[in-house]
């Protein structure tokens, strides 16, 4: 993974650049979820799937992160570690595991809908961590689910499996962002090494349940080559590319980008296995996305103050917009 900038920095570099690297990375992300079903198709191990992808990205974080000097010392990580697992378990094996499932189980609009509910739960549950709750974010609250009342009056192809492992995914991803927020105020650590370490133990959860339920499965040479895509460009990579554009994008323009994806997935699944939305799910849908954008901007195009994503902890970041769905 390249430890470098994608795009040199400077203060003539047209922002447009930057605008376009995070919706290729926001393309590469919702894409993942047709990679993650293709390989599903193949192997009906999801858990074994989801650990494979992410043990995988964490080697290849580490070994970026070992390029890169650092006065953190072991025994710092040993004191953290209890905190560490913690956050790996919730943020990785249960909102990654949950999410492979439903995408196992249900079309990916329906499930895209679902967690483009997180932000909603983030900004409820802030209000224990003091994070003070708006009038917009009350009513993106409640345009939310009046869009998933509509949305859910159509023809979904969802199925119980598929529905309950996604609310399982988008609590979990709401607590994680609490979780990993309050954690990051006053951790001593580095985001690269909480990174590593959570991933790591998060990825180890999931290997070893999805030994357990689903078995050793045979991975042929195309379900290898998605492995290693999805471990690589589109977490290791990604992410980096993803915290040099925060660099130069205010918050709000990021978490505006990252919006998207609520009309990328369920058109990457139209194209790619024909999941066709009527129109009531389309208006369902456009409403959960007017709602999102609401809940994270202010008027006048400021940042709302928010909790930092799922991904708190990434590589290089220091800082971050609204939190995504797991990818």
């Amino acid at each position: 993974m390249p430890a470098r900038s994608p795009i040199p920095a400077g203060p003539h570099t047209h922002l447009g650049r930057y605008r376009l690297l995070a919706l290729a990375v926001t393309v590469a992300w919702s894409s993942s979820w047709v990679l993650i079903r293709v390989g599903l198709d193949e192997v009906d191990a999801p858990l074994t799937f989801a650990g494979l992808r992410y043990g995988l990205a964490t080697l290849a974080i580490a070994a970026w992160v070992r390029r890169r000097p650092s006065p953190v010392r072991s025994s710092s990580v040993r004191r953290e570690l209890p905190a560490l697992v913690a956050l790996g378990l919730v943020q990785y094996a249960v909102t990654q595991g949950a999410q492979f499932v439903a995408i196992a189980h249900q079309p990916l609009a329906t499930t895209s809908l679902l967690l483009a509910a997180t932000p909603l739960l983030v900004v409820l549950g802030g209000r224990l961590i003091g994070e003070p709750l708006t009038v917009r974010q009350v009513t993106a609250g409640l345009l939310i689910a009046a869009g998933a009342y509509v949305y859910f009056q159509g023809e979904l192809g969802a199925t119980a499996v598929g529905l309950a492992a996604a609310a399982i995914g988008m609590a979990a991803n709401a607590v994680s962002a609490l979780g990993g927020r309050t954690y990051n105020r006053s951790t001593p650590l580095s985001p690269s090494i909480v990174t590593v370490v959570s991933m790591g133990v998060g990825a180890g959860a999931l290997l070893f349940a999805g030994l357990v339920v689903d078995g050793l499965p045979a991975l042929s040479w195309r379900l290898a080559g998605v492995i290693v895509w999805l471990a690589v460009v589109n977490t290791a990579a990604a992410f980096t590319w993803w915290n040099v554009c925060l660099r130069h994008l205010p918050a709000t323009e990021m978490a505006v980008i990252n919006t998207t994806m609520s009309v990328q997935i369920p058109l990457l699944g139209w194209i790619a296995f024909g999941e066709s939305l009527g129109w009531r799910e389309s208006l369902g849908l456009a409403i959960v996305v007017l709602a999102v954008l609401l809940a994270i901007t202010r008027p006048g195009g400021r940042p709302t103050p928010r909790t930092p994503p799922t991904y708190r902890t990434r590589p290089a970041a220091e800082s971050s917009s609204a939190p995504p769905r797991p990818h």
